[in-house]
């Protein structure tokens, strides 16, 4: 193996501490993934014929930031901790012990926006496409937060830009956060707002968030640590890549529903 790789910067996880109060980078990260959604969304509201209240934007983040983070606990316990789960219960909301999951926040916040679109009267799938744009620089957010803290790291490589973590033995990994912080976040972001020039049919954007996230996940998940007490599951996959293959399926499935039933609407003749 090459002997060639970045020693991993010694960051402190504290950025400043007031008494017993610190404010940790991790922390931050959460704060900035939900400006950015704050920005983005008031955005988004402020145009013409938008729809959209501020009041409606407020009730949606903070709807939606529950969902993270209670869907994300509950995922993550039954997803990754299960069997822990199973002879301590109550581990489900020791939340100070660490532990959040992704797919597990996204079921979250599917189940807080189908509360708010009946609550608001607005289509479910309407309300997809504008909370699409809102997630992936939040995950970017996240995934930096994640490479911080030296965790969640890749498997052993040489190659040249391979980080020797503390804490992860001997031998340089992946900097797979910054993969996910790439493809999960900045590449998917910009992929949902060239697709959004197109004028895709209702629906096509949560679609395209659903399958893109599916696939950079499950393609970073080749070159990310498996959990150690999951290791790599059935058919060779791990588990974050068994998450993410129905997105992957059910984001194609709904971008081709919508493109057939656009087809299938019959279009408004305007008399001149």
């Amino acid at each position: 193996m090459s002997t060639s790789y970045i020693t991993f910067p010694q960051i402190d996880p504290i950025i400043f501490s007031v008494g017993p109060i610190s404010l940790r980078w991790y922390g931050l990260m959460y704060l900035v993934a939900f400006g950015l959604a704050w920005w983005l969304a008031n955005r988004a509201a402020s145009k013409p014929n938008s729809g959209w209240t501020e009041q409606q934007v407020s009730d949606l983040l903070f709807i939606g930031f529950l969902g993270v983070v209670l869907g994300g606990r509950i995922g993550y316990v039954l997803f990754y901790q299960f069997d822990h789960f199973l002879t301590d219960p109550l581990y489900l909301f020791k939340i100070w012990t660490g532990g959040m999951s992704f797919h597990g926040g996204l079921l979250g916040v599917l189940t807080a926006m189908a509360w708010f679109a009946r609550k608001n009267n607005k289509a479910y799938l309407q309300l997809g496409d504008f909370v699409a744009p809102l997630i992936p620089l939040g995950l970017a957010a996240g995934r930096l937060g994640n490479f911080i803290n030296a965790e969640l790291w890749g498997r052993t490589t040489d190659v040249p830009w391979a980080v020797l973590f503390p804490g992860a033995g001997p031998s340089p990994r992946h900097p797979s956060q910054l993969y996910e912080f790439a493809l999960e976040g900045v590449v998917l972001f910009l992929l949902i707002m060239l697709y959004r020039r197109f004028s895709p049919p209702v629906g096509a954007l949560g679609g395209l968030f659903l399958a893109g996230y599916g696939s950079a996940r499950f393609f970073v998940e080749f070159y990310r640590e498996p959990d150690a007490h999951l290791g790599v599951l059935s058919a060779g996959m791990s588990m974050g890549q068994w998450l993410s293959l129905p997105m992957i399926i059910i984001g194609i499935g709904l971008i081709t529903f919508t493109y057939v039933n656009n087809a299938k609407t019959p279009k408004q003749v305007v008399k001149k």
